[in-house]
C-alpha cells in the first residue's frame, strides 16, 4: 500500500472516531440537539406570551375607552353593585 493511502485511510479513521466521539460526548451533537429542542420550545413560550400580551393591551385599551368594559371589571374584580340591585349567590362553600 503506498503512503498516500495510508495516509488517506488514517484521515478516515480519524474522522470516524471524531464522528462518533461528537456523537456521544455530552458537549457534541447531543447538546446540538438539546439546544435546538430547548430553543424550539421557547419559541413556542414566547408566541403564547406575545398572544397574551396582545390580549392584555386589547383589555387595557377597552378600559380606557369603553364605560361599559370599565363597568364589567367592577362588577367582576371588586364585586360592585348598582343601587337597588339583588346579588344571589349560589356557591357551595362545603
Amino acid at each position: 500500500m503506498s503512503p498516500r493511502r495510508k495516509l488517506i485511510w488514517a484521515a478516515v479513521a480519524a474522522a470516524s472516531v471524531l464522528a462518533v466521539w461528537s456523537a456521544s460526548a455530552e458537549g457534541g451533537f447531543r447538546r446540538y440537539v438539546k439546544l435546538n429542542r430547548d430553543v424550539s420550545a421557547l419559541r413556542e413560550k414566547n408566541l403564547k406570551l406575545a398572544q397574551r400580551n396582545a390580549q392584555l393591551t386589547a383589555e387595557i385599551r377597552a378600559l380606557h375607552e369603553s364605560p361599559e368594559a370599565q363597568e364589567q371589571a367592577a362588577r367582576e374584580e371588586l364585586g360592585f353593585v348598582r343601587p337597588q340591585e339583588l346579588i344571589i349567590s349560589l356557591e357551595d362553600k362545603r
